[in-house]
């Protein structure tokens, strides 16, 4: 059994109505929904949270580290501001996968670093809901490749 902890940030529950023309229609639920969809043809067990709070998010990589085999994360904001958050990842070394709904180098000036991704195995961004899956895919596959 593979066991992957899936991490949302800050305003992702408002999904579905929070500027919808930027990050789609689909709920944070529906997204959730598609996760556990894509995992239910494998052995594949999912822990997942949304926090509008940094130590929250800090705090479940932490416990995390004791069960979980890989992170996928959406740090939202906090993908460009939040070194506690980068330093949370690095100190447990989960293979981690930095997801995002919409493209992040396409966007305002601020949006296009992210502190995150140096500490992860790869990001995902631009192909809304499908950035989740897809990075869900491309973790497991990173795992297996060992």
């Amino acid at each position: 059994m593979t066991n992957i902890l899936v991490l949302h940030g800050p305003n992702l529950n408002l999904l579905g109505v929070r500027q919808p023309e930027v990050y789609g229609k689909m709920t944070l639920d529906d997204i959730n929904q598609e996760l556990t969809k894509f995992t239910k043809q494998q052995k594949v067990e999912l822990r997942i949270q949304q926090s509008n709070h940094e130590g929250d998010l800090i705090d479940a990589i932490h416990v995390g580290r004791n069960w979980a085999d890989g992170l996928l994360i959406n740090p939202g904001a906090f993908t460009h501001t939040s070194y506690a958050l980068r330093d949370a990842i690095a100190s447990v070394a989960l293979p981690t996968v930095e997801a995002h709904l919409s493209n992040i180098h396409a966007r305002e000036a601020f949006r296009r670093h992210s502190v995150i991704a140096p500490v992860c195995v790869g990001q995902i961004c631009g192909f809304g809901w499908r950035s989740y899956v897809w990075g869900l895919q491309a973790l497991l596959q990173h795992l297996a490749d060992g």
